[in-house]
């Protein structure tokens, strides 16, 4: 507001003689106010002994206020409020709040931008955009039209393996992430279709609760058979690796053996496997790379100088560890391009396991310690003490590390300050094998059992010890070797034991078991079909 044009106002506002004095006395808020209380806006009444003055200097101030800029208007306006008391400011709120409302959603298509619109409403959770439903036409017919129900499946499935897991087996995944066709069906299918997904999560939540499940077993039969000591899955295929020097590949759906591939002259104690290439490790001190389709030996690793225990790859690198008490970290630049870049000592013992990702790589030994390394520089970061026997196995993903021993417990590890969150009691013989995601840990002993456990109970303190293991799956007759589980599923591997009763004695095999969780459908939507695998090696 310029200089001038203030100080002609504050004149205004300030007049001399006695009729202008009478008028500020007037619009003061302390004197001849009466104020009438009520459940609407409150309401003030004055005695003004001049109501012609008024309205012409009413008249005039607006007439002068409409000739300055928006900034000078806002910061008249502010003075003003501030001269002003508590009602009255209640009084200009009551007035104002209305006036800021907006309807942006009905607002943004009337300005063609719908896409707009469509884009901040589908931010909206299931529950919400229920809400945003029954708020008007006009927002029903944006979320209609702009497949907002379709959206939210498709973010959930992009997000939650459950989800994707549950599009692939009920195949609704091909009415997902295509633009609109007349194979699309409406945004009603999607908003049909989202609560039956939600009853079928819970179906498959309470089976993991309560141990519901389907059992088959693939007979891994063989004259030297004597046990399936690794493996890994897919939606296609299983892989195991046995103690007589094979590798089997079998048919998730079949259950049938489609190949075997034999080079290793000990026993397969490992094994991991991509698109491309399977990486096996074997006792007899080598570790080989066979392409996935032909079964063809790519390449072959002579470096340790005793039984290759395990072994992880990913992004080009390998790790690879031994009961020689070394681990061997490997750039892998092709399958037959595979040089060693460093060899990590320090273990006194066996190293049974190793896990890594971009920052850490986790080793674990029969020495009883967890050791972390860097995995840029190589170099030893700290070492993890508890437990109280040799470390069998454990998995490592972002701070969390947990692992099995023969002290016949689970510990809970943070990497960062390597302090133990949790201990787990209840296996009765050495933990042998582990895995954990975000729900849960699965875990398989030598006593046969697999557990499973509530992974967000154990990470708080205050849960009881009592309500950590949710379910213990008696299946297996001997020692768990190994174990992978997804939502649906829990694939295992046993070495058969003797039945105490002669007579009861089975056909010489060794098992490799597969329970998986059976979700039960209870739509058309989604026709009924089992998902669980138990395989007999």
């Amino acid at each position: 507001m310029e200089p001038e044009m203030e100080d002609k106002t504050l004149e205004l506002m300030n007049t001399s003689g006695m009729e202008s004095q009478n008028l500020v006395d007037d619009l003061s808020p302390k004197k001849n106010t009466v104020l009438k209380l009520s459940n609407g806006p409150v309401v003030g009444s004055r005695k003004r002994p001049s109501e012609g003055n008024y309205e012409k200097e009413k008249e005039h101030c607006i007439a002068l206020f409409d000739q300055w800029s928006e900034a000078d208007q806002v910061e008249f306006v502010e003075r003003l409020i501030s001269r002003m008391c508590h009602y009255q400011h209640g009084h200009i709120n009551s007035y104002l709040k209305p006036m800021l409302q907006r309807d942006f959603i009905t607002a943004l298509p009337a300005q063609g931008l719908d896409h707009i619109a469509e884009n901040i409403l589908s931010f909206l959770d299931a529950r919400s955009l229920c809400s945003a439903e029954l708020v008007c036409k006009e927002w029903q017919r944006v979320i209609s039209e702009g497949m907002l129900w379709k959206k939210l499946i498709e973010r959930m499935v992009r997000t939650d393996p459950l989800w994707k897991g549950l599009s692939e087996r009920h195949q609704w995944e091909k009415y997902l992430f295509k633009n609109r066709t007349s194979e699309v069906p409406p945004n009603s299918y999607y908003h049909s279709l989202y609560p039956k997904i939600i009853q079928d999560i819970e179906t498959i939540e309470a089976n993991w609760r309560c141990g519901r499940h389907n059992l088959q077993r693939i007979q891994c039969r063989s004259e030297n058979s004597k046990g399936v000591y690794c493996l890994q899955y897919d939606d296609d295929k299983i892989i195991s690796g046995l103690r007589d020097n094979s590798i089997k590949i079998w048919d998730k759906q079949s259950l049938e053996c489609l190949k075997i591939l034999t080079g290793h002259t000990g026993s397969v104690l490992c094994l991991q496997y991509d698109e491309r290439v399977i990486v096996t490790g074997s006792s007899d001190s080598t570790v080989r790379v066979w392409e996935v389709m032909t079964g063809e030996v790519l390449n072959t690793l002579i470096h340790h100088n005793e039984a290759v225990l395990h072994l992880r790859f990913a992004n080009g690198l390998m790790v690879t560890c031994s009961k020689d008490r070394s681990i061997a970290v490997w750039d892998m630049a092709s399958p037959t391009d595979i040089s060693l870049r460093r060899v990590l000592v320090g273990h006194r013992a066996a190293v049974n396991v190793v896990d890594f990702d971009d920052k850490y790589i986790v080793s674990a030994s029969g020495d009883r310690t967890i050791k972390v390394w860097s995995t840029s520089t190589c170099e030893f970061v700290r070492t993890l003490n508890g437990h109280k026997r040799g470390i069998a196995c454990l998995q490592y993903r972002d701070r969390l590390v947990v692992s099995g021993s023969s002290d016949n417990t689970i510990r809970l590890w943070d990497i960062e300050c390597g302090a133990c969150l949790r201990v787990l009691e209840g296996h009765e013989e050495l933990v042998r094998c582990i895995r954990f995601d975000n729900k849960r840990i699965v875990s398989g002993a030598y006593d046969g059992k697999i557990k499973v456990w509530d992974l967000q109970a154990a990470l708080d303190p205050r849960a009881p010890a009592s309500t950590l293991c949710l379910r213990t799956l008696v299946e297996h007759s001997g020692r768990v070797f190994r174990l992978q589980f997804d939502e649906f599923q829990i694939i295992s591997n046993s070495r058969w034991r003797r039945p105490p009763d002669p007579s009861l004695e089975e056909p010489r095999a060794d098992w490799l078991m597969g329970a998986s969780i059976t979700e039960r459908s209870r739509s058309l939507l989604f026709p009924p079909r089992h998902l669980s695998v138990h395989l007999l090696p």
